[in-house]
């Protein structure tokens, strides 16, 4: 198993983990851009959106209502929050495995990047 978010769920790999549940991980990021910088991912590989069809409904689903779980826990959900889904390396994918961005904890400018 090469992809390191598949050695997280796995455990293989240590993280600081913010939640889990049967379908996700949340962990901090290791390079967090924000006060708050937690990465939901699905514990089925996913690749992208990109590349998800209608067997990823519900790991979709899990990892947005996941989002919502991780911003209360990171005190961020009242203030506002921010959820990033990159689909492919001109977005900033950096990790073939579906990820979405929790930010939070300071003000986030639009337009973004």
């Amino acid at each position: 198993m090469s992809c390191v978010f598949c050695r997280i769920v796995s455990g293989e790999i240590p993280a600081n983990r913010v939640m889990e549940n049967d379908q996700v991980v949340a962990f901090h990021d290791l390079g967090p851009k924000a006060p708050v910088h937690v990465l939901v991912i699905p514990r089925r590989h996913v690749v992208n959106v990109g590349s998800a069809g209608p067997e990823d409904a519900e790991a979709l689903g899990a990892v947005l209502l996941a989002c919502r779980e991780v911003a209360e826990a990171c005190g961020v959900a009242e203030s506002g929050f921010r959820v990033v889904l990159n689909t492919g390396p001109a977005a900033g994918q950096s990790v073939d495995h579906l990820h979405a961005h929790v930010l939070g904890g300071r003000s986030l400018g639009w337009p973004p990047g």
